[in-house]
Formats: structure tokens, C-alpha cells, sequence
């Protein structure tokens, strides 16, 4: 009788397994948008609304904010208007609230196992690349968590706009935990030698083919975030918002190092600068210079400011009656920075006079 019954248990239960990955499960419905109809009004006001284009060369990657769609979204649409590629690695911050629930995982890539995402105009499928990386990443180099994914929102905030802009949109979403600069030196060249070898055999090409998209908001300011290093009030605002503009002028524009990436991450160090990116930024930028490195070596990676808001200055979008809003409040005790960056290939020139305007 066991002898009957075991093999269909245990196809059931590999059944089970397989089908309960699924889609993913929305984080945020509030701050995001879920649904066509307010995506499309969404996206409506700032196409009507927005700043006339950089004269950009073509972009390989960029930095994108993660906040509210209503706050942010004009920051939002400057990178993700030029995202014209077929697939997108996405590098995700790992927040305090998933860090709590996971026991503060440390030096590891976050990874999930689920069929899709969820997206406004139905589910965004997951890129080959994703199983590849598992496979070929050393086992102590990253861990598979649907539960930390499920958690965590910065990555789900790039999906409405990647599927609005394509409906076809392949991801590739990694969360990047807390670590030191060196190990992440080690862990982003492993990673980049397993992207470039993915990409060379399926002749793909950055820009063209896959984009490598990175999450992060800014400073994060006031009271209520206990930040208050550069004062309270109007002052203080203004010298937070200034250290932005000097962190991603100084750090994150024009050619691409690794000395100018360590000093971003040095600049946005507990008591300096608290952006949730701390991480993110860092490896996703390491792990991209050095796959264009070795796809380009004639070629330097070059960027620049695409925009820069805040919430105390710009506060929300008029759009009402959408089905969705904000998650947080914006005053001088509790505002966040909103920046967008675009990287292209070329000789570290810098952007033409018009761009991030």
C-alpha cells in the first residue's frame, strides 16, 4: 500500500511547492499603483507635465527613487521614460522592517522564488537571468527569500512604470544587505563576471537589450527620522537638501570609479547622510561599471543628475480620486530627497548643458 501511494504523495507535494511561489504579492497599495486606469491618469499628468528631455546619449543604468508615486513620480519619469531594453536587473535596499523580520541578514544578495510580479497591467514576468545567478553564484554569497522580498517595497515601486513603458518587461530582482566595501568589491565582481558571460552568450547588449536599474531615495530628514545633523527647521533643510545635490554632483556624476563610489558610500554613512540606499547605490554601481568594463573596454561609464525633488519643497502631485495616496507626511520634521540618475557608455565627458534640468 505505501508502495502505491508514495510516488503520487510526493508528486503532490512538488506540485504544492511549485505552485505556491505564485505572483508575488503587492507590499505597498497605497503609495503604488496597481490597476490601469489610475496608472494611465498617473502617468497622463506627468508625460503633460514634465521637463523637457536631457540630450542624453542612449542609458545603460540609472538611479530611480523609490517613494511614493504621488511625491516622487516626476523624479520617477525621467529614467524610466528611457528604459527601452527587453530586460532589467534591479538592485533593491533592504529596509529596517525586513531586516527586523529576517534577524538582519548581512554580506549576502537577496533573491526570490516567484513566478512573477504583480503589475498594473497584469503580471511582469521574471528574466532567466535571475535562476542563472542562483545557480552559478556561490551558495554563501546569497540566500532565496520570498518572505524578505515579499517585505520589502523598493523594488516593486520600479514595476508599474518598467510595465507601462513595456508590457514585455523581463526583471531580475536582487536585494543588496548591509556589508563593507571590500566585500562588496569581491561579491559585485563574482556577479558581474556571471552577468557578462549570461549576456555575451545571448548576445545582449547593455542599453539595448538589459538595463541595470538601481533603487534608492535620498536623505531622509527631520525629527521624526532622528536626522537632524545639518539643523532643524528651514536652515537645516536647506544644508540637507545641498549635501544631496553635493553627493550626487561629486560622487555619482560624470566618469564612473570605484574611489568616487567608495566616497558615495562614505557620505551616506550613520550621522552623515541617511539615505536607504546606503548599499544599494554602491554595489549596484560596482557591479555595473565592471560589466561595461568587460563589454566595453574602450568605453567609461558616465553619468549625470536626470532631477532632484524633495517632499518638504514639492510635496504631492494634484491628482485626486486615483484609488491611491501617500504613506507619510512631508514637513520640515519629516521630509525625503528624490534623485534620478542616468549612466551611458562614453568617454567621460560630461552631460550636454541641458541635461538634468
Amino acid at each position: 500500500m505505501k508502495k502505491r501511494t508514495a510516488f503520487p504523495i510526493l508528486m503532490l507535494m512538488v506540485f504544492v511547492t511549485v505552485m505556491a511561489q505564485g505572483t508575488r504579492p503587492v507590499r505597498d497599495p497605497i503609495g503604488y499603483v496597481w490597476a490601469p486606469n489610475p496608472m494611465n491618469r498617473l502617468m497622463d499628468y506627468l508625460l503633460s507635465s514634465a521637463h523637457s528631455d536631457a540630450e542624453l546619449p542612449p542609458l545603460v543604468a540609472g538611479i530611480c527613487p523609490h517613494d511614493d508615486f504621488l511625491y516622487a513620480g516626476p523624479v520617477y519619469l525621467p529614467i524610466m521614460r528611457r528604459i527601452h531594453t527587453k530586460e532589467v536587473i534591479i538592485f533593491g535596499v533592504t529596509h529596517h522592517d525586513v531586516r527586523l523580520a529576517m534577524k538582519d541578514p548581512k554580506n549576502v544578495l537577496i533573491m526570490d522564488a516567484y513566478d512573477n510580479w504583480k503589475g498594473p497591467y497584469g503580471p511582469v514576468a521574471i528574466s532567466p537571468f535571475r535562476e542563472i545567478l542562483k545557480k552559478e553564484l556561490p551558495t554563501g554569497d546569497y540566500m532565496v527569500s520570498n518572505k524578505a522580498q515579499a517585505l520589502e517595497h523598493s523594488i516593486e515601486g520600479m514595476v508599474p512604470f518598467l510595465q507601462y513603458f513595456n508590457r514585455k518587461i523581463k526583471i531580475t530582482p536582487v536585494m543588496v544587505t548591509g556589508m563593507s566595501f571590500e566585500r562588496m568589491e569581491k561579491l559585485s565582481s563574482e556577479m558581474a563576471k556571471i552577468i557578462v558571460n549570461y549576456m555575451k552568450k545571448n548576445n545582449l547588449k547593455p542599453g539595448r537589450d538589459v538595463f541595470f536599474l538601481i533603487s534608492s531615495d535620498a536623505n531622509h530628514y527631520g525629527e521624526d527620522f532622528d536626522n537632524t545633523v545639518f539643523g532643524k527647521g528651514e536652515k537645516g533643510h536647506d544644508a540637507a537638501v545641498a549635501n544631496d545635490w553635493r553627493i550626487a554632483r561629486e560622487f555619482l556624476s560624470g566618469k564612473v570609479t570605484v574611489k568616487k563610489i567608495q566616497s558615495e558610500m562614505a557620505a551616506t554613512e550613520d550621522g552623515k547622510a541617511l539615505w536607504c540606499g546606503r548599499y544599494s547605490i554602491p554595489f549596484g554601481m560596482l557591479t555595473t561599471m565592471k560589466v561595461l568594463q568587460a563589454l566595453n573596454p574602450s568605453k567609461e561609464m558616465t553619468g549625470h543628475v536626470l532631477r532632484y525633488a524633495d517632499t518638504y519643497s514639492n510635496g504631492p502631485i494634484p491628482l485626486r480620486k486615483t484609488g491611491f495616496g501617500v504613506t507619510a507626511p512631508f514637513s520640515l520634521q519629516h521630509w525625503v530627497g528624490h534623485l534620478s540618475m542616468g549612466y551611458w557608455l562614453g568617454n567621460g565627458e560630461k552631460a550636454p548643458a541641458k541635461a538634468g534640468k
